[in-house]
């Protein structure tokens, strides 16, 4: 196992190595490329300005250089081995230096400063989503295989395919107009984390001479059930019929019958035979459901105005920030490609037949 591991592990190069490398073409190849967007943005400027910005450009950037040569002074930056650069911008000696992800070119700031504000509220909203994904679909899943044929799970079904067809970006919108709009409900806020007033509240709820106050931490908590909401309907209605189908399947076979032959409990059969080995194709599935739920947080950070890793990669992409996209797909590849790395551990775990000795 430690084996596999470590060869996994060193497989994580080539990969990120590809993967960037078909995103700086894309960026460098799209129309307008990485200068022109940068120059547009100076307006009507004088000329002899504007030309001293466009050296400026080039010179920092390497603009004018061959693609393969701007490709790999930014992987020079970012990996921890490479050519140290001296004060003057000149190449320095190479060895062991701190990996650096760069400076945003349109919003002038360290990327790395952009990902520590971000990163958090993507990963927040996806700590809270996934819990409740998995929850609710392992239980709707169970109750529909055990009640195979009948109402409930005919029901059930329904209103989960239902689920899964909606598309998300019209639930977002159509939360916002029902049930934040002053026109109807009223009842969840319409964008951000937090309310105007939030930096004046206390961290927990409590009671005021004027009032109740909601506190720091329930106000986040309120602005964020609609957005959960949305990104939690699509994966629990596939996973719930996932589930039911590998319950139904487990069920068929010999050692179940066995267990029950023995005189176990149905609850105990259901819950420590079946279940167990019904986690295979959710874990399967898992890989897929983080790098879903990132590109889902794309539409919904967008459309609540919440400022997490999908609304800031969009934003880079818009803006041919091409480091600013760079480090996020770099940011994100790593993410979706250790959740590979968990879920082959995880067969391990859920199933003492698996074995990568």
């Amino acid at each position: 196992m430690t084996t596999y591991i470590i060869r996994r592990l060193l497989l994580f190069i080539p990969v990120l190595l590809g993967m960037t490398i078909v995103v700086f073409a894309t960026v460098a190849l799209s129309p307008g490329g990485t200068g022109a967007s940068l120059l547009a943005r100076e307006g009507g400027m004088d000329p002899r300005a504007r030309k001293a910005i466009e050296a400026y450009y080039n010179k920092r950037y390497g603009l004018k250089d061959p693609l393969p040569v701007q490709y790999f002074r930014w992987l020079n930056e970012v990996s921890p081995i490479g050519f140290h650069q001296n004060e003057d911008g000149s190449r320095g000696r190479f060895g062991i230096k701190m990996p650096d992800l760069g400076e945003s070119l349109v919003r002038h700031r360290p990327i790395i400063d952009l990902v520590k504000e971000c990163l958090p509220i993507t990963v927040l909203l996806n700590v809270i989503t996934i819990p409740i994904i998995y929850v609710i679909a392992i239980v709707a899943g169970i109750r529909a295989a055990q009640k195979r044929g009948k109402f409930a799970d005919i029901g059930m079904g329904s209103v989960l395919l239902g689920l899964w067809s909606f598309p998300q970006m019209l639930a977002g919108v159509l939360a916002i107009g029902f049930l934040a709009s002053r026109q109807y409900a009223k009842l969840f806020p319409t964008n951000g984390l937090h309310d105007l007033r939030s930096g004046s509240m206390p961290f927990l709820p409590a009671f005021t001479p004027v009032g109740f106050n909601p506190g720091w931490m329930l106000d986040m908590g309120w602005h964020l059930v609609l957005p959960v909401l949305c990104l939690c309907y699509v994966s629990f209605a596939f996973l719930a019929k996932l589930e039911r189908g590998a319950m139904l399947e487990n069920i068929a076979l010999d050692y179940v019958r066995t267990a029950r032959a023995k005189g176990l409990p149905e609850r105990t059969v259901l819950l420590r035979h079946v279940f167990r080995n019904s986690l295979i194709p959710l874990i399967t599935v898992a890989v897929n459901i983080l790098p879903a739920l990132l590109g889902g947080a794309v539409v919904i950070e967008s459309i609540f105005g919440i400022d997490g890793m999908g609304k800031l990669t969009v934003d880079a992409a818009l803006m041919h920030d091409r480091e600013l996209v760079l480090s996020d797909a770099l940011v994100l590849g790593f993410v979706g490609i250790v959740a590979y790395l968990v879920a082959d551990i995880a067969y391990v775990l859920a199933d003492p037949r698996v074995s990568y000795d």
